[in-house]
C-alpha cells in the first residue's frame, strides 16, 4: 500500500475518496481512510486546504448536512445542460407548496398542512415527496387517530446544498416564487396528483431547480427533475 508521509499524501487519499464517492461522506467515514488518529483540527485544515486547492475550478468541494462531496459550480450548469437528453421533469405547486409548508413549519401532520393550504393534500404528494427521498415520518401525534409527523431529510438538505434547516432561505422569498409560477390547472384535489419521482442513482443531485452545485436553493420549490 503506499506510503504516506506528508499533508499532501492525505490530501490526494481523501481527493480521491471524495471524487469516487456517489454520496457525501461523512468526517466518520472518512476517518477510516488513514489509521492515524486525527483531531478534528487536523481533518478540518486537511479539508479546508483541500476545499482551496480547487477553488479556481468548475468543481469544488462543499460541506453538507451529510458530509463532503465534489460538485458542479453553478456558472458552468448551462453547459452541462446542453448534454442531457431528458426534459426535467416538474412537480406539481401543490407538491412544491406542501413540501415548503413541511420544511419551514416541521413537524406536521397532513391535516396541518391541509389547515394551512386550505384543500385537501392528496396522499399521491406526500408518496412523490418521500419518494424523491426529501419527507419522512418522523413520529406520530398525540392525538385521535395518531397522525403522521412528517419533517424533511438529510437528503433534502443535501440536494439544496445545506447543511442545516437555518440555511433555508426566507418563507417570503418561497411564497414569491410559488405565486410567480402558477400551475396550469387550478389547485384541487383532483388534479393534485405529481409526476412520479425517478429514482435517484445517488450522483449529485442535478435537476431539483438548482445546479449541480444547488447554491440557488430557493429554486427546488419551483419545479424539478430528478437524478
Amino acid at each position: 500500500m503506499l506510503q504516506l508521509y506528508k499533508p499532501e499524501d492525505f490530501k490526494r487519499v481523501l481527493e480521491t475518496a471524495l471524487l469516487a464517492a456517489v454520496e457525501p461522506l461523512s468526517l466518520a467515514e472518512l476517518k477510516k481512510l488513514f489509521d492515524e488518529p486525527f483531531d478534528d483540527d487536523t481533518w478540518r485544515t486537511l479539508l479546508d486546504d483541500l476545499r482551496r486547492d480547487w477553488a479556481d475550478r468548475g468543481v469544488e468541494l462543499v460541506q453538507l448536512s451529510s458530509g463532503w462531496r465534489f460538485q458542479t459550480r453553478p456558472e458552468y450548469q448551462g453547459f452541462l445542460d446542453r448534454l442531457k437528453n431528458e426534459k426535467p421533469q416538474k412537480y406539481s405547486r401543490a407538491v412544491m407548496e406542501t413540501l415548503a409548508i413541511i420544511a419551514y413549519r416541521q413537524p406536521v401532520t397532513r391535516g396541518d398542512i391541509e389547515d394551512i393550504r386550505g384543500v385537501a393534500v392528496s396522499p399521491n404528494i406526500i408518496r412523490t415527496l418521500e419518494g424523491r427521498g426529501w419527507v419522512d415520518t418522523v413520529g406520530h401525534r398525540d392525538s385521535p387517530g395518531r397522525p403522521a409527523l412528517y419533517a424533511t431529510t438529510r437528503k433534502f438538505l443535501d440536494d439544496l446544498s445545506l447543511r442545516s434547516l437555518s440555511e433555508l432561505p426566507p418563507l417570503a422569498e418561497i411564497e414569491r416564487m410559488i405565486d410567480a409560477k402558477p400551475d396550469e390547472t387550478p389547485a384541487t384535489p383532483e388534479n393534485e396528483i405529481a409526476a412520479s419521482p425517478a429514482q435517484s442513482d445517488g450522483q449529485p443531485i442535478s435537476e431539483v431547480g438548482a445546479s449541480e452545485n444547488n447554491s440557488a436553493q430557493s429554486d427546488a420549490f419551483s419545479g424539478a427533475n430528478p437524478n
